[in-house]
Formats: structure tokens, C-alpha cells, sequence
């Protein structure tokens, strides 16, 4: 690969500057911790909590989200710490309170109220974001578009190499968005997939393999499926798995059972979300059939090593999600 060097002149712009707090090692390591447990969707409210006191504002906001998604609407709790993390400057939070008119807690008459009415956060959002949107951060282009739905912000911030901006915009253009030849549209779909890709998005990694897997472009297909799964997303570590274990000739892989049962067992972690435990329980005991009990044990110590020298596993929620 190629690598250019440019130097890049820099400019002094009069955003608005937000300090979040610094966390000392422990806060830190119980902030990371509960992320983690955040994407894996495990209860993750006591770390997040160490680090949300602390003043970190990211903490502070997928605390929030952890208390909303548990009770299923903005309770007094979620909007306070959402609140906290929008005085800081997070965006997400903004939103999120932005949004909250049309939340559940309207129906039950017990919406939070805070220092900003819900439309006064989506206008700071905004022109903040708008500030930012006009010397090409590709973040604040994305966020233009959550705040006005105009799929010209979202093609612009894609463009600038936002990887969940350039997933949407695969997404869109599968399902009809914009006008374009069918043939172009495939082409279109697949091109920004494989840019959402390249930008680490291992969602978009899985949807290459599948269209790779489908146009009998195997070695494209084995490529992604195994890039999905180094970065522990969840999918991407079952797929893996299971076409090395259970289906190997299905993608052109050498057999490799040690390595594929290594891989599911892994996602018993997860304790039943996403994969389903059935296609776990039903995949395991199918590969160790044909297995020794060395073997077995061989795989026991490949998923520990896997372990530690991976990320951990993901289901790579969107921050704008349910």
C-alpha cells in the first residue's frame, strides 16, 4: 500500500471548546469496561457509573442510554445524565433530549424537565454542528443529517469518510433512495459498502460478504467474513466459525474444526443475545462429533488465546439505535 505524506496547515476555528473530565486509571478501566458490556448488551450501569460521576461525558451518555433502554423511556435518571453530557458538548445527548417529545414518557405525562427545552438542545446541536459541518468534520455532517433528514448531508458527510454515513447511504441506496439505473444502483450499493468497510465498519464488512458470497467471488467473501470476525463482531465470529467448521467447502476454506468450534464457543458469553444459544447449542455439539477430545481441549486453549489477542465481542450498536 501506498502511503502519501501531506502537510496539513493548521487552522484555528472558533468552535465552541467542551472539556470532559480526566478519569484516573481506575475510572477509566470500569468507563471501558462498561462499554464493553454496553455493545455486547449485558447490563453495564454499575462501570458506567464509576466513570458518569467522574464527569466523562461519554460515560455519561451511554449511562443514559443504558437507563432508557432498560425502563423503555427517558426517565428523570437517563435525562439527567443526558443532560450532563450535553452541557459537555456531546451531540448524541443533544439529540436524544431533542427527541424526547415524542418519547414514551409523553404518553405516560412524565417527561423530565432540564435547563433546555427539547427543541433549544436540537438548535445548539445544530449550530454547532453546522460551524463544524462547514470546514468538513465528517462526525458534524453526519449529525446534520440525523438533525434535518436531508440525505444531501448524509452523501456529504459519506464522502468525507464517515463509515456509519457510508453504511446509511449503502442502505439507502439498496432500498430505493435516489434516483439511478438498476445496474448503477447495485454498483452504487456495493461501492459504499466496501468504503464503510475499509473504514472498519465490520457491519458493512458482513453485508460485502454476503453480495461476495452470492456473486461467487469466494475469496472476496472469506476475506470479509474474516476481517468481521477479528474485530469481534458478533456475526462475523459465528460466520467464521461455522464455514470453517461445518461447511468449509460451502467458501472454499480448508476444514478447520479446533479453530471454528474455538470461535462459537466464544459466543456463549453473550448468553443467548443476538446469535441465538440455539444456533450455538445445535453448531457445538454438531463440529465435536467429528472431534477427539484433544482436540476439544486444543480448541478450549485456541479461544483463550483468540481472546486475548482480539477485541472483544461486539454487536457494534449505532449510538442513534433504538
Amino acid at each position: 500500500m501506498t502511503v502519501i505524506k501531506a502537510i496539513i496547515a493548521l487552522t484555528f476555528v472558533a468552535f465552541p471548546i467542551f472539556a470532559s473530565a480526566t478519569l484516573n486509571v481506575q475510572q477509566q478501566n470500569a468507563k471501558e469496561r462498561g462499554i464493553i458490556l454496553f455493545n455486547q448488551y449485558k447490563p453495564a450501569a454499575p462501570e458506567l457509573r464509576v466513570a458518569a460521576e467522574a464527569g466523562d461525558r461519554e460515560a455519561q451518555f451511554f449511562l443514559a442510554e443504558e437507563i432508557r433502554q432498560e425502563n423503555q423511556y427517558i426517565s428523570d435518571e437517563a435525562y439527567k445524565w443526558y443532560e450532563a453530557a450535553a452541557k459537555q458538548g456531546d451531540f448524541y445527548s443533544m439529540i436524544r433530549i431533542g427527541r424526547s417529545s415524542s418519547d414514551l414518557c409523553v404518553k405516560m405525562n412524565n417527561c423530565p424537565t432540564g435547563i433546555k427545552k427539547p427543541e433549544e438542545w436540537l438548535a445548539e446541536a445544530q449550530k454547532i454542528a453546522k460551524e463544524k459541518s462547514n470546514h468538513g468534520d465528517a462526525e458534524a455532517l453526519y449529525i446534520m443529517y440525523e438533525l434535518t433528514a436531508d440525505r444531501d448531508w448524509l452523501k456529504r458527510s459519506a464522502l468525507a469518510g464517515d463509515a456509519t454515513a457510508q453504511y446509511r447511504m449503502a442502505i439507502g441506496d439498496r432500498q430505493g433512495e435516489g434516483l439511478m439505473l438498476p445496474w448503477k444502483r447495485q454498483e452504487s450499493v456495493e461501492q459504499w459498502f466496501l468504503l464503510s468497510a475499509k473504514a472498519g465498519n465490520p457491519k458493512a464488512m458482513m453485508q460485502l460478504f454476503g453480495i461476495y458470497r452470492e456473486k461467487g467471488e469466494l475469496d472476496q467473501a472469506r476475506y470479509w467474513v474474516e476481517r468481521a470476525a477479528s474485530m469481534g463482531y458478533e456475526a462475523g465470529v459465528y460466520n467464521y466459525g461455522y464455514f470453517l467448521a461445518v461447511d468449509s467447502e460451502a467458501l472454499g476454506f480448508k476444514e478447520d474444526k479446533v479453530k471454528g468450534h474455538a470461535l462459537i464457543s466464544l459466543l456463549k458469553e453473550l448468553d443467548g443475545s443476538g446469535t441465538t444459544q440455539a444456533d450455538i447449542e445445535e453448531a457445538l455439539p454438531q463440529i465435536e462429533e467429528t472431534m477427539t477430545s484433544s482436540q476439544i481441549k486444543e480448541a478450549e486453549k485456541y479461544a483463550a488465546e483468540w481472546k486475548s489477542t482480539h477485541p472483544p465481542l461486539s454487536f457494534y450498536p449505532e449510538k442513534l439505535g433504538f
